[in-house]
């Protein structure tokens, strides 16, 4: 397990009606991967720490951010009554759901604020101008659980390749979206070539294997063209 490190909060952001950002000041930390994560402890009461994916990239030097969707769980609570010049304590980077720098197509199927690691990495190819071309397929009840929207509509707009599509329960007058969920058919419908592309999964744990299943199954997609990360900061 890496060290533990205080840090301080620079900037809280909020993302939606329940989920912030959380940014430390730039400490020289680490150098991490664009799609690791983290250990968040807020005191060393052992039911304040979780672990939560960076959500910022490799190539934003000037803080390191994580975000977390706020329930009513103890740590959530603590979490946002947190305000800048606040310290906490951090361990990264951890884990393995990083880009494969050697695919030329990728996708993800996320949902909810499974989208974390995932706006790292996409954050991380458009400003490294990587040329990997990328499908988000992205999941939420309504656009007011979208996260990152701003985000990736910007990304959108400066690197071509990235094609960001969307799959509501909900529908919104003027909101372009698959009304749903994700299922082979939308797979099929968003990614033509699904068949030429690497899949990053990332979401709720029932919905991550919900797609792996998908993939492997009724799309026959083979086993090591599919990443999963079963995210563990709800």
């Amino acid at each position: 397990m890496p060290a533990e490190i205080k840090v301080t909060i620079k900037e809280i952001i909020r993302r939606n009606y329940n989920v912030k950002s959380f940014r430390l000041e730039a400490f020289g930390g680490p150098d991490f991967q664009a799609g690791q994560f983290l250990l968040v402890k807020l005191s060393e009461d052992p039911q304040l720490k979780r672990y939560l994916s960076i959500s910022s990239s490799p190539t934003e030097k000037c803080y390191l951010e994580f975000t977390k969707k706020l329930t009513e769980s103890g740590f959530s609570r603590a979490l946002d009554n947190l305000k800048p010049g606040d310290q906490v304590s951090i361990q990264y980077p951890l884990g393995n759901f990083v880009l494969d720098e050697s695919a030329p197509k990728i996708a993800f199927l996320s949902g909810g604020i499974g989208i974390t690691p995932i706006r790292s990495i996409c954050k991380y190819v458009v400003d490294k101008k990587l040329g990997t071309d990328i499908v988000l397929v992205y999941s939420n009840r309504s656009v007011r659980d979208v996260v990152f929207k701003d985000d990736f509509d910007a990304m959108v707009k400066s690197y071509p390749a990235l094609k960001v599509a969307h799959v509501l329960c909900e529908t919104e007058p003027g909101f372009k979206c698959t009304v749903g969920h994700i299922n082979a058919g939308v797979i099929k419908n968003e990614i033509p070539d699904y068949g030429m592309r690497k899949f990053y999964l990332c979401g709720p744990p029932q919905m991550v294997e919900a797609m792996r299943k998908i993939l492997l199954d009724e799309l026959a997609v083979k086993p090591e063209m599919v990443v999963t990360e079963n995210f563990q900061g709800y």
